[in-house]
């Protein structure tokens, strides 16, 4: 398998970190940029993983390690999906085929894996925040050590990123932000912004006076100083009326630029420059996603992320074909997105949005059919939450598509402008669970836990694609409260879908009956209780299988005829334990005088880290393993006679 590894070049094969980067002249810099840059696509065209982000920043990656003392200098990534050359150039580049693998490096800066890494990143907009807060400690130390963060364009969409900015500027602190302005986040970027942006970099008009008054400060050498201050004095105002320059000036932050973020020399220089003035500081540079691989340079979207090997010339996927001939199940974000587009030609009402993931989400097939009802608000979750929430006072019925891990960001607006107010949102929320080489950050646990203390919200989350659509159709009718509806990321059973029907809220279904057993799931993570019940039923065991549907309200009704039958109880869900579904059931039978006893399944009260989902449910003991030991624990405790 070594042998299979992609070699690097000969300049990158002579750098396990920045101070041997340092030891080569400028003049090699965009050599190591052409071998960096190949040696990313070699090794994700092998392996998978994030893509266009990381080529896009090959040369600046390169210019921040050879000009700053890294890691004494604090270089703080946003989101991360950036940083591959920058794992690559700072010892890391032989592990780096682990990337994202099981027991490997995370697919994020992590710092726990590296000192380089100054601050774990995985969700966008959070770095100008951490480099603000590293360069107070500097100063409290008084220390000299540089802080500089680098954020792309859609992450600045966010609020988080103009408050610390606003921050920053009034503190007067000393740090560099390196805007990466490549019109992109994971889909083409929207708002103002991004507008206000590109009016700049694409401007005739800035570009050809800007040239001409650099053209005039060289004929004006000559002349007296006089002239000279005057001419200075013309670039600066016009510079301040044409570039975005304004609004970052506003915040208190010296602007620069916008340069071509794809010549290293030139960022060296600059970088050269930037480190001797003091203040919070701009760089604003403009970069391609996908910068040397022609496919992602075309698709941006496409490749900002591979699931599968391809070829490394043209891209193809690389995958094994499916040979079975019966068609495979959809993906649970396809069910949403169709079922979307259906219940929206139904009801004129209801309207839809998503925080800069129309694709993820599935939201396109809406956007697509119903463009003035569907809406991409940009990197802005607490937004998102409290637009649905005005939506919903004028009588519309949105359905807000978010990530579970990004929904953790508007939970003040949850209670605040959703729960107190009873209004009927719809919350779709995708990647619930362990979502798989995403890893920590992007972990779906937490919602139910932080959702269940939430008053007027129901909590749901289907066992296939049916109860999917169902609760989709039911909830989009409810109008005395908020709902949530969970799933996990990829495929769904494969259960034949006929329409919608109406589901009875806070009540589950009986699957399978049993002895002395039982076992409540929620959500897909029951189909694991199938194929552990069929392993079972061979050593005589017989255990029950309800599928509950919902956490809030709970079946409290079939819970008591379960507890009538069953000496022993079992929850499931792929979420956290503590807080969870589990929870709700335990709280609800602790009042019973004579219960069954009760095993919470879920993830424990610690950090999990990147693999596949079967490997990580494997590992917290929610896989079909981990449900076949628990059953028999109890017969080798004696507890129940076969």
């Amino acid at each position: 398998m070594e042998s299979m590894k992609p070699k690097p070049g000969t300049l990158l094969a002579s750098i396990d970190s920045p101070s041997d980067l340092k030891k080569l002249n400028h003049e090699q810099l965009q050599d190591v940029c052409d071998e960096l840059r190949q040696y990313i696509i070699d090794q994700v065209s092998v392996i998978g993983g994030h893509f266009g982000a990381s080529l896009g920043v090959v040369e600046l990656t390169t210019a921040l390690h050879y000009v700053y003392d890294t890691p004494n200098d604090l270089l703080v990534w946003d989101v991360g999906h950036q940083a591959y050359g920058h794992k690559i150039l700072t010892g890391r580049r032989d592990q780096f085929h682990t990337n994202r693998q099981y027991g490997g490096l995370s697919g994020f800066p992590n710092r726990s894996e590296s000192k380089y890494d100054t601050f774990g990143v995985g969700h966008s907009s959070t770095s100008i925040s951490a480099a603000l807060g590293m360069a107070v400690a500097r100063d409290l130390n008084k220390s000299d050590k540089k802080v500089v963060a680098v954020i792309g364009d859609g992450a600045m969409t966010a609020g988080l990123a103009f408050e610390a900015m606003n921050n920053a500027g009034a503190m007067n602190s000393d740090i560099l932000v390196i805007l990466n302005d490549n019109n992109m986040s994971i889909d083409p970027n929207v708002g103002a912004l991004k507008e206000y942006l590109a009016d700049i970099t694409t401007s005739k008009t800035f570009n050809k006076m800007r040239d001409e008054i650099y053209d005039m400060l060289g004929h004006f050498k000559s002349a007296g100083e006089k002239m000279r201050k005057v001419a200075s004095r013309l670039e600066n105002a016009v510079t301040a009326a044409l570039t975005p320059g304004a609004l970052f000036r506003a915040l208190g932050f010296k602007y620069y630029g916008p340069t071509d973020g794809h010549d290293v020399e030139g960022l060296r220089n600059i970088l050269e420059d930037l480190k001797e003035v003091k203040g919070p500081k701009l760089l604003h540079i403009v970069t391609v996603k996908g910068k040397g691989f022609a496919p992602a340079e075309r698709e941006q979207t496409k490749w900002h992320a591979s699931s599968s090997p391809f070829d490394k010339i043209t891209g193809k996927s690389l995958a094994k074909p499916v040979t079975q001939k019966i068609k495979p199940a959809p993906k649970y974000q396809d069910v949403f997105g169709e079922a979307l587009v259906e219940l929206a030609a139904q009801d004129e009402q209801i309207v839809s949005m998503t925080p800069a993931m129309p694709s993820g989400s599935s939201l396109l097939p809406m956007m697509n059919t119903f463009p003035d009802r569907a809406f991409d608000v940009g990197i802005a979750e607490q937004h998102a939450v409290t637009f649905a929430a005005g939506l919903a006072a004028e009588g519309k019925k949105p359905f807000c598509a978010i990530y579970s891990s990004f929904l953790q960001r508007g939970y003040d607006q949850l209670v605040h402008d959703v729960a107190i107010q009873k209004l009927p949102v719809v919350f779709c929320i995708d990647r619930a669970g362990l979502v798989g080489a995403d890893g920590a950050t992007h972990h779906g646990l937490y919602d139910v836990a932080f959702m269940r203390t939430i008053p007027n919200m129901v909590i749901s989350s289907p066992l296939n694609e049916q109860d999917l659509r169902d609760m989709m159709y039911t909830a989009s009718k409810y109008e005395v409260g908020s709902w949530a509806i969970r799933y996990p990321r990829g495929r769904a059973t494969g259960t034949a879908i006929e329409g919608f029907k109406d589901l009875q809220i806070g009540k589950g279904a009986v699957l399978q009956e049993g002895e002395d057993v039982a076992v409540l799931s929620f959500g897909p993570i029951g189909k694991y209780v199938t194929e552990a019940s069929d392993k079972l039923e061979s050593d005589g065991i017989h255990i029950g299988h309800y599928d509950m549907r919902f956490a809030k309200p709970l079946d409290t009704d079939l819970i008591d005829k379960i507890c009538k039958s069953y000496d022993h109880i079992i929850t499931l869900e792929d979420g956290a334990k503590m807080g969870g579904f589990g929870s709700a059931v335990a709280e609800y039978i602790s009042e019973k005088e004579n219960r069954p006893t009760l095993k919470i399944m879920g993830v424990p009260d610690r950090i999990v880290e990147h693999g596949t989902q079967e490997e990580l449910h494997d590992e917290v003991g929610i896989g079909v393993a981990g449900i076949v030991e628990t059953v028999l624990n109890y017969f080798e405790k004696k507890e129940i006679k076969i």
